[in-house]
């Protein structure tokens, strides 16, 4: 509890007191209206400083000038009791939601409490604990076991595991190496490492994302904007009808005045739209802090919402779904073993950069000695000739085999195929292709089983790569072949056939895919993690390379959508029902003190829930998926 909602309980502890004791002793009516008076003063001074303020300031209707105007009018009517008790309850109202959003707030700072306090930097004096701020790029900066990385960088020296998870949502440390980039916001677990800083502090991942977390709530969705509209002109409606409710069925029924001012005072009390000012804002806040605690960044509730209404996922293939790195998939040996076909294409391929001839090394996985191969030739678009251990070996695609008459076995499958030869024989074939990441395959299904209609694909790759990769993951459509402007072009006939409530959502990398991201309802960045083009074009950042973290944001944003609908419903509702029945007499002050504090304070204990991620909220109905590579 803080210092100002400590300070409030007292003050309603104290003015309850007054109140009780007023009530319980016998005093003369001067001395009742004394401790009432002091009771009301003691607990309601604040209220009615809003109300004098806001009324200067042109901001007339809102709920302190309601309560106001509701609890004066009771005490002028000689309601002393009453009126003391609705400014009593209706502030302890105020110290709950208070307390709940708070609490809310702490929990989502909690979440991205990720900010660095200092950093340890390599001065010529030795190392000095300064302010990440004051740290310029190119300097070295020291992190030890348990402290948290400052700065973006590449590690000098040192190996250790990094704690991600409140970046990713990922309980899995990340080993790292002398030579591998770390960035900002990671809990360093083991070994000491010394860093080589590349980015300004302001330019750093952790600035990035808490620029984003704490901008977040200025991207109002529509449901808010609504709330805002609505209170704007339902608050000026229904004091215009509490004055009509108090002046006109007097003159109609002959009743008294006091029986109608004090209906239109109870019709005033009940009217305050907190709950719904309230709890709808902070539905949205705790959803986008859920959907953070599970890796993904959301930068505004508007594409909360519009996650909701996704009917149409379009994807990028590499680095999306795939990748984006070449490995080797098969391996069809003539008459040799595989281990040996390895090493004579990894012998040919090792002085290449080429990713195709890299994959090849690696899967061999041996170290390879110089000294066995010479005549190094490389023929223009057809492959490589080496002289190994005084064999003639060739590597290279078909062209290579068919211009050097050497009879081979054509490889059916999809992907890229080196063909190997020694000695004018063919010894086989080796597949490679772009690796499809793990759990893409149980994305697609999740978002399907999540109500999604379409998965559609737009890659530059070829048609039987693309279709490949489309068939093995179970998308919908699949476009191959296009240049970025392609892509443009059938994202607008995807938009065209989405309904008029429904969203369609592009994911990318957020680095080649600028013009698709854009013109999506919603843009996606996939891999997001320390890129700083994805985290500026995207509407949403998927912060590991999952894509199942996709159908997790969704599910998140429809919990929160149906949150924000069920408080809308039911505060209108309740609000409804009890201002008929208090207009015409059935509903006294106390129903009108429940109508608003009670109805608020059930509201906000429901709009708390969409901080909640449960595990089915985080993985769907289904179970842990299943490596693509067995699907």
């Amino acid at each position: 509890m803080t210092k100002k909602q400590k300070k409030q309980l007292y003050r309603i502890l104290a003015a309850a007191a007054i109140y009780l004791i007023t009530m319980a002793l016998p005093l003369s009516s001067t001395g009742k209206l004394a401790g009432f008076l002091l009771s009301y003063g003691v607990i309601g001074w604040d209220i009615i400083w809003k109300a004098i303020t806001n009324i200067l300031h042109g901001q007339v209707f809102d709920e302190n000038f309601l309560v106001t105007v509701a609890t004066v009018g009771a005490m002028l009517l000689g309601d002393y009791a009453e009126g003391v008790a609705v400014m009593l309850l209706y502030q302890v109202g105020e110290l709950f939601q208070s307390y709940a959003v708070s609490k809310s707030r702490r929990s989502i700072s909690g979440l991205m409490d990720i900010r660095p306090d200092y950093a340890n930097v390599v001065r010529e004096d030795g190392i000095v604990s300064v302010d990440p701020d004051e740290v310029a790029v190119g300097e070295v900066i020291v992190v030890k076991p348990g402290e948290r990385v400052p700065l973006d960088g590449t590690i000098l020296e040192g190996r250790s595991a990094l704690n991600t998870s409140a970046l990713t949502g990922e309980s899995l440390p990340r080993e790292v190496e002398p030579g591998a980039d770390v960035i900002s916001g990671c809990i360093n677990q083991s070994g000491t490492l010394k860093i080589l800083v590349s980015k300004p502090y302001g330019e750093s991942t952790v600035a990035k994302i808490l620029d984003l977390v704490e901008n977040a709530s200025s991207k109002k969705s529509k449901s808010e904007a609504f709330i805002s509209r609505f209170a704007r002109y339902y608050t000026p409606a229904v004091v215009a009808a509490a004055v009509l409710l108090a002046v006109i069925p007097p003159f109609l029924t002959g009743q008294p005045f006091t029986v109608w001012i004090e209906r239109a005072l109870t019709f005033l009390v009940i009217s305050c739209p907190c709950a719904l000012v309230i709890s709808v804002p902070l539905s949205f806040f705790g959803g986008i802090g859920g959907a953070s605690k599970c890796g993904v960044l959301i930068k505004g509730s508007n594409y909360l919402e519009a996650l909701a209404k996704t009917e149409t996922v379009v994807f990028d293939k590499t680095g999306t779904l795939t990748k984006g790195s070449f490995a080797v998939s098969g391996c069809f040996p003539e008459k040799i073993t595989k281990e040996k076909l390895l090493e004579l294409a990894a012998y040919a391929e090792k002085d290449s950069n080429h990713p195709i001839s890299k994959s090849i090394v690696n899967a061999y996985g041996k170290e390879l000695n110089a000294s066995r191969v010479a005549d190094v030739q490389e023929i223009a678009g057809h492959g490589i000739s080496i002289s190994l251990d005084g064999k003639t070996v060739l590597a290279g695609n078909s062209k290579l085999m068919k211009l050097n008459h050497i009879k081979y076995k054509p490889v059916s499958e999809t992907g890229t195929v080196v063909y190997v030869a020694e000695d004018g024989i063919s010894r086989g074939a080796i597949l490679i292709e772009d690796e499809v990441k793990e759990d893409a395959a149980f994305a697609i299904r999740e978002l399907k089983q999540s109500g999604i209609r379409k998965t559609v694909m737009l890659t530059g790759d070829a048609k039987a790569v693309g279709e490949n990769v489309a068939h093995r993951l179970g998308l919908d459509e699949v476009y191959t072949e296009l240049l970025p402007a392609d892509k443009v072009s059938h994202m607008e006939q995807l938009l065209s056939q989405t309904s008029e409530k429904g969203k369609l959502a592009f994911v990318g990398d957020g680095i080649n895919d600028a013009p698709v991201l854009a013109r999506a309802d919603i843009g996606i960045a996939m891999g997001g993690l320390g890129s700083d083009a994805a985290i500026e074009a995207a509407d949403v950042v998927i912060m590991t390379d999952e894509p199942s973290k996709i159908a997790a944001a969704m599910r998140i944003s429809r919990k929160t959508l149906r949150i924000v609908h069920q408080n809308i419903v039911f505060a209108l509702g309740v609000k409804a029902i009890v201002l008929i029945l208090g207009a015409i007499g059935f509903a006294s002050m106390w129903a009108a003190v429940f109508a608003d504090v009670g109805v608020s304070v059930i509201a906000i204990l429901n709009a708390v829930r969409a901080l909640q991620v449960t595990k089915d909220d985080r993985v769907g109905n289904g179970k842990a998926f299943q490596k693509t590579a067995e699907v």
